[in-house]
C-alpha cells in the first residue's frame, strides 16, 4: 500500500487504505486521499493512539463550533486547539509526536504549533517551519507556508531577507518555499498588498531563482510574477525582457513564459 498509485475518485479509493488514512497509520499519496480524510476521525484515532484522550472532545468541539468547515479550516481548528491545549497542560512532548507522525495531515496540525506561539520572533518562526518546508508531502508544504504567512506579511522585508538565503538550499522544496510563501495574490491565503503594489520589494528572491532547475521552483516563481502581473503588469514585462536579453536558459524562457500568460 506504500507504494500504491492513488485513486481519482474519492469513492474508487479502496475500503482499506481509506481506514489506514483515517487510523494515521498511512499518508495520503495524492489529492483525492488528501480530501478523503475524516479529519474528526483522525482526531480520535490519533490522540487514543498518543494517549490523548483528554483532548479529544475538546478538539471536536472546537470543529463543530466553526462557522465553515473546509479542509484547510479543520485543519487549522485542530492545530491551533492542539497547540493551546499542550500549552496549558505543559505536554511539551505533544508537538514532536505530531511533527514526526506518519500521516501527513497530523504532521500538517504541528505546522500550526509554529505558526500560533506568539513568543517566536519572525526569524524563530521561519527556522522552525523550515523542516516542513522540507517535508516530502505536498500537503504539508503547502500548509506550512499558510501557517506563517500572516507573519512573514506583517514582517515582510525582513522575511524577504531571511528567505533570501533558502534559495541556495539543496532542497528544492525549501527554495520553492521562498517564492511560494510570499506570492502577492496566492492560493486559498490572505493577499500581500504591498506585493501587489510594490513588487520590486520581492526581486531578489526572483532574481535568485530565475536560472533555478526544478520545474517545482520554477513554476512557483512564474507563479509569483503571474500574481505581480494583475496589478503590475508594468514590472513583470520589465523584468522579462531584462531576463530575456541577459539570460538564454531554458530554465528562465519557462518562467518567462508562465509569468506572461495571464498578461
Amino acid at each position: 500500500m506504500e507504494n500504491r498509485k492513488g485513486a481519482r475518485a474519492i469513492k474508487d479509493i479502496p475500503a482499506d487504505v481509506l481506514v489506514g488514512l483515517n487510523k494515521g497509520e498511512l499518508s495520503s499519496v495524492n489529492l483525492t486521499e488528501w480530501l478523503a480524510i475524516d479529519q474528526r476521525l483522525l482526531v480520535k484515532n490519533v490522540l487514543a493512539s498518543l494517549g490523548r484522550d483528554k483532548y479529544i472532545l475538546i478538539v471536536l468541539d472546537a470543529i463543530e463550533g466553526l462557522e465553515k468547515k473546509t479542509v484547510n479550516s479543520i485543519n487549522q481548528c485542530i492545530g491551533y486547539t492542539l497547540y493551546h491545549l499542550a500549552k496549558e497542560e505543559n505536554d511539551n512532548e505533544l508537538f514532536t509526536l505530531l511533527k514526526q507522525h506518519k500521516s501527513d495531515l497530523v504532521r500538517c496540525w504541528a505546522t500550526y504549533f509554529i505558526g500560533y506561539n506568539e513568543s517566536f520572533s519572525i526569524s524563530e518562526k521561519l527556522e522552525a517551519i523550515k523542516y516542513f518546508a522540507g517535508d516530502g508531502h505536498f500537503g504539508v508544504r503547502e500548509i506550512c507556508w499558510m501557517a506563517v504567512r500572516g507573519d512573514i506579511i506583517a514582517h515582510l522585508e525582513e522575511s524577504i531577507t531571511l528567505l533570501l538565503s533558502w534559495t541556495k538550499d539543496d532542497n528544492e522544496y525549501v527554495r520553492r518555499f521562498a517564492t511560494e510563501s510570499t506570492r502577492p495574490r496566492g492560493v486559498w491565503c490572505k493577499h500581500i498588498d504591498v506585493l501587489k503594489e510594490t513588487p520590486e520589494l520581492g526581486l531578489a528572491l526572483l532574481e535568485a531563482l530565475k536560472e533555478d532547475s526544478s520545474k517545482y521552483v520554477k513554476d512557483s516563481v512564474g507563479n509569483w510574477l503571474n500574481d505581480a502581473g494583475k496589478t503590475r503588469p508594468d514590472f513583470v514585462i520589465e523584468l522579462c525582457k531584462r531576463w530575456e536579453i541577459g539570460n538564454r536558459s531554458k530554465h528562465t524562457e519557462y518562467i518567462v513564459k508562465r509569468a506572461q500568460r495571464s498578461l
